[in-house]
């Protein structure tokens, strides 16, 4: 889509400023010809001006003055956005750091992403979320955030809204800019560098050429180099009691031991060997709070050996052409080329190692704790080991993206034609560089005369220098790609006359195939890694074709109506394993009304309803039943399953496996929403305005949640079956997460600002204040579709919080060459997640959950500018001024990071940088 701030009236210039959002004390543009150009929002080519949809426009100085040093930064950070998945939960998982935007926490799926107005390939393993790190930061110009559903115009994953990046283009000269950033606390140091370059005028020269590449490194930051993650062992302060926040992890060196028996008529036990001989945990390990008298463990603390921030390095590269064959015809493409390459690490690996029978280690640190009764009664003996010797944990993913497009914008007989093809892929390499072991040396070396896992590191039995870097897997796990191709067409024109103008017209039509594949390498397949389940493999591919028509008719001078229809159509999910097709083709009808109404110069209203549809992504679709790793929370055996077989249960409070499955029968989400917003400018220094949303949808893809699940596992009990441990053979239960089309949801809110300005003998102040208040964010519990709850200010069932106030202020003062801003961001308090504690008092555990009040977050950022002259521009600026750490949480999601939510604080603490750009 194209987009250029050149309007003839000052107000609303002034209005689209305030809407970036950020925008305080950008200057205005001076006027220019009027031209007719695309907004975000509509495929018809008009006059900019504020139309009947809320656009918020970013623009290049808002970008800079934000101190962003990557996309998912600036974008995370804009109030409207909620329910995104951030970098950090690469730690632990296999998402190599991708970043998702979401609008009004509908959600990434809901949200779709444009490069120049056109798709780009989705995340290879989340079906439509594209992954903002595919976006090259050095050559954005502006970003327009269509925050009203849009599924008419762009298709049916547009249901929250549109981020649309417009990239530069007709650039001339060559631009160097770098930076770098240095928190105030160890690690986290960031440096960028990029070079821009561009010759060729399009209007004069009939042609432009420019390149622009950038280079990024982020060092990491280990949990132990801030306070609030040092450790998974908290006490804490709560209602006049004292208690401790245990997330220590049961696998250690020193390791515990879990007896099952033949005999229904002996229960399995739990305990720790060396603590049994020695009266004590081992130095480093904490009696495990949650403790019964079958399961009485040690732990250890294994939060404190991760990173917070992962370290990372992107490089990003952008090509753009375009000739002009004559006034009316000129050919355009553009090529961008990225690769991120980010490296996590975490604990080390616990691993299961089943203790031999009657062995010299079981006979002096197992049988002797078993009651003779049992002991003839052993059916095995299994030690919870972490081979910390070994190393943390560390996987590195290599992102790359390739994304071209190439076509031709025209005008003939009154028409505007765009028409382009589409190459875009995602495609991610996940290697193991630390920390996991090799099957074949690792056995030998357990079932070594001098191997004893129930002794701390240090011992005389443990491994050799050796031994472990002879027992180290170094290698690819994975490869994953997701391809996309496709064609694109639109054309507008104006129609006939109507009292308040020309009416006007846009038609389009596209096609594209995705092909989303994956592939586990022969050494994650064939067993060389101990005790490791290989991600699942597919190759599925899916067409879609779409058409749409636009019609904008002025009805009166002042009140304008716009409509729009569009038709698609996606085909069943071909499974290239399979051999057949799975599910069936799906296709619909959305619309759209949208009106703005102008009484007076200074008053605008606007409004719009609409519908949309999305279909399920093909894994949900397609996907076979496959081990996805542990469930996130430990917990007791529920007493449905034990009923059902209690050889299955695992010994105490414990984490579960998990499988991850399909569903062919998925039906397509449906959704029905509305706008309805004003825009007022009572004087040429003050802009205020707000817009009520209101998003409802249907038939939603829905799951039960491990919560619900080991909360019910009565009601839910096809959710569970067995699963075999890879590395000891030992059964256990293991929780499905499977969708379903049952959810329904509800979001309702307000997005609002006020930009309030002023000139001065000394310089130009401006204010702005912009956020979103949030009126509903209702949704039914997954397996149900009546049984209504939320995440409203309070950590809900899916893991997440909606917040209901997160506003943004910025203050800007501009004198000669210097500019000064300060930026100070706010998100309200909220309930925590419900927690069992420690009592120490009572040395038990408490009698009731406890739900910490966490409190409101703010910030202060300040940035100074200086314009040393007209070529050479420094900024700098203090990001989290007051060095405000992230408020404690007791959340069990995410399991790595414990004691605070990445998601909602900085991490990263007080952090000084300096930009600085230089054009020749």
């Amino acid at each position: 889509m194209m987009f250029q701030e050149k309007i003839g009236v000052r107000s609303v210039r002034l209005a689209l400023g305030l809407l970036a959002g950020f925008v305080a004390g950008q200057a205005l543009a001076q006027d220019a010809p009027i031209q007719r150009v695309e907004i975000t929002g509509s495929s018809i080519k008009r006059i900019v001006k504020e139309g009947a949809l809320p656009v918020q426009v970013v623009s290049k100085e808002v970008i800079a003055r934000s101190g962003a040093t990557t996309v998912a930064d600036l974008i995370q950070k804009l109030p409207a956005m909620q329910g995104f998945t951030i970098e950090a939960v690469a730690a632990g998982t296999n998402t190599g750091g991708r970043t998702t935007a979401s609008i009004h926490d509908l959600g990434g799926s809901y949200t779709l992403v444009l490069l120049n107005g056109r798709r780009m390939a989705p995340l290879q393993d989340s079906g439509s979320a594209v992954n903002l790190n595919s976006i090259p930061m050095a050559a954005v110009e502006r970003v327009e955030v269509l925050t009203d559903g849009a599924s008419a115009l762009y298709g049916a994953d547009a249901i929250a809204g549109v981020i649309n990046f417009i990239l530069k283009k007709n650039f001339q000269g060559l631009t160097l800019d770098a930076g770098v950033s240095v928190p105030t606390n160890p690690g986290g140091k960031n440096a960028n560098a990029s070079i821009t370059w561009g010759f060729g005028d399009l209007e004069t020269n009939r042609y432009n050429l420019l390149m622009t590449y950038r280079h990024d490194e982020q060092k990491k930051v280990k949990a132990t180099e801030r306070e609030f993650s040092k450790t998974s062992y908290i006490p804490l302060g709560h209602d006049g009691q004292s208690y401790i926040y245990d997330r220590t992890s049961t696998s250690g060196t020193a390791a515990n031991v879990n007896v099952a028996f033949n005999s229904k008529a002996n229960s399995a036990m739990g305990f720790n060997p060396y603590r049994a001989v020695n009266g004590q945990c081992a130095q480093g390990f904490f009696p495990y709070l949650s403790s019964t008298p079958a399961a009485n463990y040690c732990a250890v603390d294994s939060a404190s050996t991760i990173e917070t921030v992962p370290e990372s390095k992107r490089d990003t590269l952008y090509t753009s052409g375009r000739i002009k064959f004559s006034d009316s015809v000129t050919a355009f493409a553009d090529l961008s080329l990225g690769r991120f390459d980010l490296t996590a690490r975490i604990a080390a690996n616990p691993v299961s190692v089943a203790v031999p029978l009657n062995s010299p280690v079981y006979n002096q640190y197992v049988k002797p704790f078993i009651n003779p009764a049992q002991q003839g009664d052993v059916k095995s003996a299994t030690a919870t080991y972490r081979a910390s010797e070994f190393g943390t944990r560390d996987s590195k993913t290599i992102t790359d993206v390739i994304h071209a497009v190439t076509g031709l914008d025209a005008s003939f007989a009154g028409w505007d034609f765009n028409a382009g093809l589409t190459y875009s892929k995602y495609k991610l390499e996940e290697s193991y560089t630390g920390g996991y072991l090799l099957n074949k040396e690792f056995r030998s070396l357990i079932a070594g005369p001098t191997f004893n896992p129930f002794l701390p590191t240090g011992s005389a039995s443990s491994p050799k220098a050796d031994q472990i870097s002879g027992s180290i897997f170094h290698g690819s796990v994975r490869e994953a790609y997701s391809d996309m191709r496709g064609v694109d067409a639109r054309a507008s024109r104006e129609l006939f006359s109507l009292p308040g103008g020309k009416s006007s017209i846009g038609i389009g039509a596209e096609y594209r195939k995705l092909n989303q594949v994956q592939t586990a390498s022969t050494a994650a397949k064939n067993g060389t890694i101990y005790g490791f389940s290989p991600s699942a493999e597919f190759d599925y591919t899916r067409d879609s074709t779409g058409v749409f028509g636009e019609l904008a008719l002025p009805i009166v001078k002042d009140l304008e109506v716009t409509t729009a229809v569009r038709y698609d159509s996606y085909s069943g999910v071909k499974d290239k394993a399979a051999g057949r097709t799975k599910g069936e083709t799906q296709d619909a009808s959305t619309y759209k009304i949208s009106a703005r109404y102008t009484p007076t110069t200074s008053v605008l209203l606007r409004g719009s309803y609409g519908t949309g549809f999305r279909v399920a992504d093909q894994n949900d679709i397609a996907n076979t039943l496959v081990s996805n790793g542990y469930t996130s929370a430990a917990y007791d055996c529920p007493a449905a399953l034990s009923a059902a077989d209690a050889s299955l249960c695992r010994t105490g409070k414990l984490q579960y496996y998990s499988y991850l499955g399909g569903n062919e029968k998925l039906k397509p989400e449906k959704s029905k929403q509305y706008t309805i917003g004003f825009r007022l400018e009572p004087s040429s220094s003050v802009t205020f305005g707000a817009d009520l949303w209101d998003v409802r949808m249907t038939n939603q893809v829905s799951s039960v949640s491990e919560i619900q699940a080991f909360g019910n596992a009565g009601k839910f009990r096809e959710l569970f079956t067995d699963f075999a441990d890879p590395a000891t053979g030992i059964k256990s239960w293991a929780y499905i997460n499977a969708p379903i089309n049952i959810g329904r949801t509800h979001n309702r809110g307000i997005d609002w600002d006020l930009t309030v300005g002023e000139k001065y003998s000394f310089g130009k102040m401006t204010l702005n204040v912009n956020g979103t208040h949030m009126l509903k964010a209702s949704y039914t519990v997954p397996g149900t579709d009546n049984e209504w709850t939320d995440n409203m200010d309070k950590y809900g069932i899916t893991a997440q919080v909606t917040f209901r106030n997160i506003a943004k202020a910025v203050a800007t003062l501009e004198t000669g060459n210097m500019t000064n801003a300060l930026t100070v961001s706010y998100r309200n308090g909220y309930t925590d997640q419900s927690t069992t504690l420690y009592n120490v008092a009572t040395q038990a555990p408490s009698l009731a959950p406890v739900r910490l009040n966490v409190p409101s977050y703010s910030t202060i950022d300040y940035q100074g500018k200086f314009a040393i002259s007209k070529q050479w521009e420094v900024r700098g600026g203090i990001k989290n001024l007051m060095d405000k750490e992230p408020p404690l949480t007791l959340r069990t999601s995410s399991g790595h990071q414990i004691g605070y939510d990445a998601r909602y604080a900085d991490t990263m603490g007080r952090t000084v940088y300096v930009n600085t750009s230089y054009k020749f």
